[in-house]
């Protein structure tokens, strides 16, 4: 069974950071694409990065690269956001996500980790 556990998130001021992390299990980690989609309140998903376990290659949105940083540890079968510069457009779910076999869907999702930027 497929399982993605996301923590870290929380209540940051502008300007902080945060590390998100997503514990996956059940699938063959690092040989995989997975990635960090976010939404906030009101809003549709929003795609955040992704990355080629198997290479470390990572595409991360236009607007968001110079501060988040996708990054993973195969040996612990984690993945990881780092979140710089944190701004109140930042606060949204943040989910963890798994590509299907063909690398053009998410197939299984994490519950998500609530990140709030507030001063």
């Amino acid at each position: 069974e497929v399982q993605l556990v996301e923590s870290g998130g929380g209540l940051v001021s502008p300007g902080g950071s945060l590390r998100l992390s997503c514990a996956a299990s059940g699938f063959t980690f690092d040989n995989s694409l997975v990635g960090w989609v976010r939404q906030a309140a009101g809003k549709g998903l929003e795609w955040v990065s992704h990355i080629y376990t198997y290479s470390a290659y990572s595409h991360h949105a236009d607007s968001l690269k110079d501060r988040f940083t996708i990054s993973t540890d195969v040996a612990k079968n984690t993945l990881y956001l780092q979140m710089n510069n944190l701004q109140s457009e930042d606060t949204a779910v943040y989910y963890c996500a798994k590509a299907a076999p063909n690398w053009r869907v998410f197939d299984y999702w994490g519950q998500g980790t609530q990140v709030i930027v507030s001063s």
